[in-house]
C-alpha cells in the first residue's frame, strides 16, 4: 500500500492517517469497513466452493444480481406479508434464485461440455440485461417514473444497530455462513469429496466419487451464497434495485477469495481488508482527487504479491523433492 501511495506522489505520512480514519477511525469508518466486506464475505465464500471443486465461476456477479432480483419478485409478489416474514422470503428467494443459476452452468459443463468458465461470463450478462428489463418492465416502481423498483418497506429491511450508520444484520449472516462453509468443506464427508473432485479427479473416480453429481452440486451451493449476497444487500442497504445494484461485488469477490488462500476463515480477513481499503479510498478522496483509483492498484498488487510468494515457495518444494 504505501509504495502505490509513493508512485501515485502521494504524502505517505497523511495518506496514510486519512485511509486509517476512513476505515476505522470513528463508527461511521467501521460501519463503511464491515457494509463492504458482508457482499465480499458471502460472493468470496460461493467462489471458494466453486473453485474447491474444479469449477472456475467467474459469474458471482450474475448470481448476485439473479439473487437481487428474485428477491424483488417475492417482494412485488407478496407485498401483504409481515415485514420479518417478507425479510426471510427475500433472503430465502435470493439463495435459491442463485443456486439455480449457478447450478445451470454446473450442468451446462457437465452434461454439454461447455466450460464452466465461459458460461458464467456470459451469464453476467445475460443477468444484468434481465435487471435492465425487469425495471423498467414489470418490476419497475408503481409511478413509472424511474427506472427502479418499488422501495422495500422499512420493516422489511435488515435490522441495524444504529440509526446513524448503515450497518445492519447483514454481518451476522456473513459470519455464520463462512462458519457453515468452514465446516462444511474441512469436517464432513461431502465437503472432503467436494475437494478431492477439485484437487485430483483421478483419485475421485478411483474412489467412486461421483464428480459430474459433486461439481454441480458446488455450483448450487456457490450459487446460493452469491445470491444470498444480493438478497442481503437489497434487504441491507440498497432497498429498491435499480442498474446501479451491480457493484461488482461477484468480480471483486475472485481476487478476495485468492487473497483468503480460498479458505472461508481467510476470506473474512481478506473482505474485510478489502472494505477497509474501499472505506478508507473514500475518505482519502475528499482530499485528493481520484484516489478512489487507487484502491483497485492495491487490490491487484496484494492479489499479485502473494501469487509470487505462492510460486516461489511451489518452485523451491520442486527442487527439494528432485534433490
Amino acid at each position: 500500500m504505501a509504495a502505490t501511495l509513493v508512485i501515485f506522489g502521494l504524502p505517505l505520512g497523511e495518506s496514510l492517517r486519512l485511509i486509517v480514519d476512513g476505515a476505522a477511525g470513528d463508527k461511521f469508518g467501521i460501519a463503511r469497513t464491515l457494509i463492504a466486506a458482508i457482499p465480499l464475505i458471502l460472493a468470496s465464500l460461493g467462489i471458494v466452493i466453486a473453485w474447491r471443486a474444479g469449477m472456475y465461476n467467474i459469474g458471482g456477479e450474475g448470481q448476485y444480481i439473479v439473487g437481487g432480483l428474485t428477491g424483488a419478485v417475492i417482494a412485488s409478489m407478496v407485498p401483504g406479508l409481515p415485514p420479518q416474514a417478507l425479510n426471510l422470503a427475500i433472503l430465502f428467494s435470493g439463495i435459491v434464485g442463485g443456486a439455480l443459476y449457478g447450478a445451470l452452468a454446473g450442468w451446462l459443463q457437465v452434461h454439454r461440455g461447455v466450460q464452466v468458465v465461459i458460461s458464467t461470463i456470459l451469464m453476467n450478462f445475460i443477468a444484468l440485461q434481465l435487471l435492465s428489463w425487469a425495471v423498467t418492465g414489470p418490476l419497475q416502481e408503481p409511478n413509472r417514473a424511474l427506472p427502479q423498483t418499488a422501495a422495500l418497506p422499512t420493516g422489511a429491511m435488515l435490522m441495524r444497530f444504529d440509526p446513524q450508520t448503515d450497518l445492519h444484520a447483514g454481518i451476522f449472516i456473513a459470519v455464520l455462513a463462512a462458519v457453515a462453509v468452514y465446516v462444511y468443506l474441512f469436517r464432513t464427508r461431502r465437503g472432503f469429496e467436494l475437494r478431492v473432485v477439485g484437487e485430483n479427479p483421478r483419485a475421485a473416480r478411483a474412489n467412486l466419487i461421483n464428480a459430474p453429481r459433486t461439481q454441480i452440486f458446488a455450483m448450487l451451493i456457490s450459487g446460493g451464497l452469491c445470491g444470498l449476497a444480493g438478497a442481503v444487500q437489497y434487504t441491507g442497504v440498497q432497498r429498491e434495485l435499480s442498474m446501479s445494484f451491480s457493484e461488482q461485488w461477484g468480480f471483486i469477490a475472485i481476487p478476495v477469495a485468492l487473497l483468503g488462500m480460498l479458505h472461508p476463515l481467510g476470506i473474512v480477513l481478506s473482505s474485510l481488508y478489502f472494505g477497509a481499503l474501499m472505506a478508507g479510498a473514500k475518505n482519502l478522496e475528499r482530499f485528493t482527487p481520484g484516489a478512489s483509483a487507487m484502491v483497485y492498484v492495491i487490490q491487484a498488487l496484494a492479489v499479485l504479491a502473494l501469487l509470487t510468494v505462492q510460486t516461489l515457495a511451489l518452485r523451491r518444494r520442486i527442487r527439494e523433492e528432485a534433490a
